[in-house]
């Protein structure tokens, strides 16, 4: 089969990439170019310049782009814009009349001025019916209420994170990654939740960055609590392992002094096991989830 032609699309700033035809238009990466997508005709950023697949490995056939945004396309995202904020505020003082237990996040207007979603963070499950009565008589067009969770509203609002660095889900994650209490025992990092945990009050993203490096090396790196056979021939418990520079500190079986050595010098006798106890698991209770 023939190559065929395919751009990138975002509709949010570190959104996912959506993937469309450029059909036989001039489109170049940062142009904004309007589409056809499930929720209606929407507007987006265009951040992967004109580039060929085989079509075989495509699921399904891509949608050509409708046109590039244009000088009216403009002034309807700045009306959009508008609307946003003005059905922020109405929609926070309907919460408010309604005693709703909900914290309203963001308000997003479809392009094609066709729907109106309200995304809001809960402990709870909300019942919000009347809400959307009240939304739909003051807007006269499609009401939609999603509730999302913390790391979804930290990539919405963004901040700054414990490195000095604004969010990484509100810069460039496409899409969260899995993170679990695992990765940080196997990187060696301290199992205390404030250290672990983003603003969101979950593991923080990056702890996934560096885990495929860590996994490979504790492959060829006994653990702590292995029994290895010391370069003069004794034997020794590992009592702590630096992964990234290979060094161990071993107790030998004969006297108290600590000796420090390079995993090269040793021979595994027997590896240790990798393991969270109970009080562990206890104060890291929820930081996995969404």
């Amino acid at each position: 089969m023939a190559n065929v032609k395919y751009i990138g699309v975002r509709f949010k700033k570190a959104g996912k990439i959506y993937y469309f035809s450029p059909a036989d238009k001039q489109v170049s990466a940062g142009d904004k170019v309007i589409v056809e997508t499930v929720r209606g005709v929407e507007c987006g950023d265009v951040v992967l310049s004109e580039r060929e697949i085989n079509e075989e490995s495509l699921s399904s056939p891509l949608k050509p782009i409708i046109r590039v945004a244009g000088e009216k396309d403009m002034e309807q995202l700045e009306r959009n814009k508008k609307k946003e904020a003005e059905a922020f505020g109405i929609c926070k003082e309907k919460i408010k009349k309604h005693g709703l237990k909900m914290d309203l996040v963001e308000v997003e207007c479809t392009f094609d001025n066709n729907k109106l979603l309200f995304y809001f963070t809960a402990k709870n499950r909300v019942d919000f019916r009347e809400l959307v009565k009240d939304l739909a008589g003051v807007f006269h067009t499609r009401i939609e209420l999603r509730q999302i969770g913390v790391r979804d509203e930290a990539k919405m609002l963004g901040g700054i994170g414990i490195c000095g660095q604004p969010f990484c889900c509100s810069r460039f994650l496409g899409e969260f990654q899995p993170v679990s209490v695992k990765m940080a025992k196997e990187q060696s990092l301290s199992l205390n939740p404030t250290k672990l945990s983003g603003s969101c009050g979950r593991l923080m993203c990056c702890l996934k960055y560096e885990s495929e490096a860590y996994i490979e090396l504790l492959k060829t790196t006994p653990k702590a609590g292995a029994i290895v056979k010391l370069p003069d021939g004794g034997k020794g418990t590992v009592t702590d392992v630096n992964l990234l520079t290979g060094t161990l500190k071993v107790k030998p079986e004969k006297g108290d002094n600590l000796v420090v050595v390079k995993k090269d010098e040793i021979e595994l006798i027997k590896d240790g096991v990798m393991k969270l106890d109970k009080n562990e698991l206890r104060a890291l209770k929820g930081l996995e989830g969404k």
